[in-house]
């Protein structure tokens, strides 16, 4: 009796690795272009924390009658004064400027304007905005 041997022929492996060569060369440029991607996403996460940092402040400035008090109002009548809000302040790599120039939030408690973080990274700049509230003044 004889016993078959079972397993791949060449041409079988050859044509299995040619496949996966053609499907891996169509999805690498989906995942080299991902840092764009993870970029601007950092920039909404420090918008969104601005923002929320804004509103707290706010409220404990409300608190303390817009009475500069320590771990609870902070005076803010600028985009950049974001930067006083958030613990550790705002990263380095990042700018916070109001989103049209010349239109910022102000003194009047209350007062809102759209602010914007920036961060340029070789040619490419990534930028969201938040909403800045005037508190403590």
């Amino acid at each position: 009796m004889k016993t078959r041997q079972s397993g791949f022929t060449m041409i079988e492996l050859i044509v299995v690795i040619v496949i996966l060569g053609i499907l891996a060369a169509a999805a690498l440029p989906r995942f080299i272009n991902m840092r764009g991607d993870a970029e601007q996403a950092a920039a909404d996460g420090i918008a969104g924390a601005a923002a929320a940092a804004m509103n707290l402040n706010f409220s404990g400035c409300a608190l303390t009658n817009n009475v500069v008090t320590a771990n609870k109002c902070v005076a803010v009548d600028a985009c950049t004064d974001v930067g006083a809000l958030l613990q550790g302040g705002l990263a380095a790599a990042y700018a916070a400027a109001p989103d049209v120039a010349g239109a910022d939030i102000g003194t009047t408690n209350g007062n809102t304007a759209v602010c914007k973080v920036s961060k340029t990274v070789g040619t490419a700049t990534y930028t969201a905005t938040f909403n800045g509230i005037a508190a403590g003044n």
